[in-house]
């Protein structure tokens, strides 16, 4: 399995993990249970704890294409930080899920209260924002570009 530190909770600094954990509210969704859909409201993120959700996007004509698997300790949601705060993907719990929910207004005035507390929330989005686009163009080169012309990267 490759590893994707970026994309983890653990790539932010102990103290600003523990800073935003106080903000966090536990949940839990049934496996087939839907997150959210690309172009919906964005106004809440989740850190996993347990099971798996897929991420998918949009393919006119086609069954929605499933770009991405996140486990354990990785962030479901980006699209929070970026104006207008709509999703660009979609997302599905695949087994049941156990999940730290977070409101992303109350996130967003937290990063505007502290500078480097904001940094480093924005630097670790932005890590995982930067991973899920090149898993996207990847998988979709996968599925539909002809055969060879995909990344072995």
């Amino acid at each position: 399995m490759r590893t994707r530190p970026p994309t983890q909770v653990t790539a932010l600094p102990p103290e600003f993990r523990a800073r935003l954990m106080e903000h966090a509210q536990e949940v839990s969704f049934a496996g087939g249970t839907r997150l959210f859909n690309e172009g919906g409201v964005a106004d809440r993120f989740w850190i996993m704890k347990s099971g798996v959700v897929t991420l998918d996007l949009h393919v006119p004509g086609r069954q929605a294409a499933v770009v991405e698997s996140l486990g354990s300790g990785e962030l479901v949601g980006w699209s929070w930080m970026v104006k207008p705060h709509q999703w660009h993907l979609g997302a599905e719990a695949m087994t049941p899920v156990r999940a730290y929910q977070f409101d992303a207004a109350e996130v967003r005035t937290l990063m505007d209260a502290d500078p480097a507390l904001g940094s480093a929330v924005g630097a670790w989005v932005t890590q995982v924002l930067a991973h899920r686009l090149q898993a996207a163009r990847i998988r979709l080169l996968d599925l539909y570009a002809p055969h060879g012309s995909g990344s072995t990267v």
